[in-house]
């Protein structure tokens, strides 16, 4: 008989294999909860993160950004390394692109706007402090590449736009005893999805027969946008969550 104990609002999930994508050292918390509520995780990381080159560098454009009137921060991981560059301390309105990046502001001691419903660049661009920055110093502080929409939006609106890149993404690698496991996943597995760069990353750089594989499972997608990327990719079955949080995405994980 099974020890694990859910709380009562916690669903289970029954023994299936949950493939967990998020950046290469990221996923353990995940993965302990998936093993709480009786699932199997596996970590297989759509995205590495590393520190950027010239760290003195940024670190002084950091501490000039934390002087502006606006700061975006775009992910928990912008966060995570822009606090080992400076004291995360400004006078600034500070949004956030999700609830999670929130909450890791606020273990700085940042409190931080964020959308509640959509938790997306578009989502938080429909946040009222954004509404009216024509001539205000906005800082966009995240890493280099993705889709490019906050910086697109705060220009047009007339912002002056400041970009730090605190942190850059790659395609991680993958050991064989991944690649293994997921060439023999089980079609009843669920695949949390919460970055289109990751599902890309995955597609392109995974082995043709385990990403073939991987694509027979059921894709749960953070958004409807990320569950068209899913759909693109290959997946037919793809579920779309409340949200990119950890308790949105194994409640779609665990429906049936």
């Amino acid at each position: 008989m099974s020890t694990r104990s859910l709380t009562p609002a916690e669903p289970s999930l029954d023994g299936r294999t949950v493939v967990i994508t998020r950046p290469a050292g990221t996923g353990s918390p995940l993965a302990r909860r998936v093993r709480r509520m009786g699932g199997v995780p596996l970590l297989l990381p759509g995205l590495s993160l590393r520190a950027v080159d010239g760290a003195a560098a940024v670190a002084v454009d950091l501490r000039a950004a934390l002087n502006d009137q606006l700061l975006i921060f775009t992910s928990p991981a912008a966060v995570r390394f822009a606090a080992h560059l400076a004291p995360l301390r400004t006078d600034a309105t500070v949004l956030a692109v999700g609830q999670g990046t929130a909450r890791a502001l606020a273990r700085h001691g940042v409190d931080a706007l964020a959308p509640l419903v959509r938790q997306d660049s578009e989502g938080l661009l429909e946040q009222p402090a954004l509404a009216h920055v024509q001539g205000r110093r906005v800082a966009l502080i995240g890493a280099p590449g993705g889709r490019g929409v906050l910086r697109a939006e705060l220009l047009a609106r007339g912002a002056q736009l400041r970009e730090v890149h605190v942190y850059r993404r790659g395609t991680p690698r993958w050991q064989r005893r991944q690649l293994d496991a997921v060439r023999q996943l089980p079609a009843d597995a669920r695949v949390l999805l919460s970055s289109a760069e990751a599902l890309d990353n995955l597609q392109q750089g995974l082995p043709a027969d385990a990403f073939a594989q991987l694509i027979q499972a059921v894709a749960i997608a953070s958004s409807e946008r990320l569950a068209e990327a899913a759909h693109a990719a290959g997946f037919e079955r793809v579920a779309v969550a409340a949200s990119a949080l950890s308790d949105n995405l194994l409640t779609a994980a665990a429906r049936p």
